[in-house]
Order: structure tokens, then sequence, then C-alpha cells
């Protein structure tokens, strides 16, 4: 057994330098991502001198240097909002609590309806029911509270939904049979060009 794992590593000698090389490269940026007692200006001073250097000596990663400019290139797409966190208080470093929120959603409403998927409705409705859901696990809602609620505002909300289901039920009908859905939307259209 020894000899095969022996052999193993001689014949992959080779291969490792580059791993050791980017895998530093990463822990390093780890690092500075991680630093809680410093600016975001400072963060992104040393990130933006890593991600140059990576950049410089990516020949080096030998076959890894398409990760080296796939990790360049994606840590520069999310450059602008990367760092907000760091000048700006009570905003997280990660969506993590927030992908957690949408995950145990999902998992109680899967739960409720025995779906294996989203519930339309979660899609045409998700952003009462997704708060009202969030809400009602993290407190016991009151009936003052809901009764407190303004009325021009429900108002509002509601005719947004209703705009969104009225979208989703033309959808349907296109799909169901578009001949005649676009038949009924040109008769439509001829009757308002009418005279009355």
């Amino acid at each position: 057994m020894k000899e095969t794992i022996d052999q193993g590593l001689k014949s992959t000698a080779h291969l490792w330098p580059p791993i050791y090389l980017v895998f530093g490269w990463v822990h390093q940026a780890a690092h500075y991502l991680g630093l809680a007692d410093t600016s975001g200006s400072n963060i992104r001073r040393k990130l933006g001198g890593l991600l140059g250097a990576m950049q410089q000596h990516r020949a080096t990663a030998g076959d890894l240097r398409w990760a080296v400019d796939h990790f360049v290139k994606v840590s520069r797409s999310y450059w602008p909002g990367l760092f907000a966190c760091y000048d700006t208080p009570d905003v997280p470093r990660t969506n993590n609590d927030l992908e957690q929120l949408f995950g145990s959603h999902r998992y109680h409403e899967r739960r409720a309806s025995g779906r294996k998927g989203a519930s339309p409705a979660l899609v045409l409705r998700g952003s009462v029911r997704l708060v009202a859901g969030l809400a009602t696990r993290s407190r016991e809602v009151t009936p003052a509270e809901l009764s407190g609620a303004g009325r021009q505002e429900w108002e509002r909300v509601r005719a947004e939904l209703e705009v969104r289901r009225q979208r989703r039920v033309e959808r349907r009908r296109f799909r169901r049979n578009p001949e005649e859905y676009l038949k009924a939307l040109e008769n439509k259209l001829n009757q308002s060009g009418l005279p009355t």
C-alpha cells in the first residue's frame, strides 16, 4: 500500500507546485476578505494588489492558468459591491442568513403542500407570502398589528398582485391555444378602433 502511495506521489509530483501556488493565492484572498478591523478601501487595495499579482504571474500556475483567469474575472465582476459591508455598519458580509430564510420557507411550504417544487402561488404572490411567512416565524403577530396596516398600501399591493395574476392568466391562455388568443386580441383591437 505504501509503495502505491509513494508511486502515485512521484507520478503526480509535477502537478503539486501549481496547486500549492494557486491555493496560496486563494487562501490569501480569503484572509483579506476576512479582515474585520480595517476599512473597505484598505481591503480593496490589498485584494486589488493580489489580483494584479495573480494576473501577472498566471503563467507560473501551469495548467491552472484558466482557474486563475476565472478567479480574477469573477472577482472583478463583483468588485463594485464587494466592499460595502466593510464601510457600512449592519451590512452582513455574506447572504447566508438570507439564503437560510429562503430555504426554511421553501422547506415549510413543501411540508405543508406536499409539492417538490416551488408553489406557483409563491412565484405570483412571493413578495407578500414570503414576508408574511418570515414575520410570523420570528414572532407572533397580533390582530391589533394587522388592523393597523394602511388601507392605501394594502390596495396598492393587491392591485400589483392582480396585475401579475392577470399576466399569468394571459400567458397560460396563449400557451393553450395561440391562434384563438391572437384572434380574440385582434377582435378587441378592431373594436377599439370603431367609432362609438
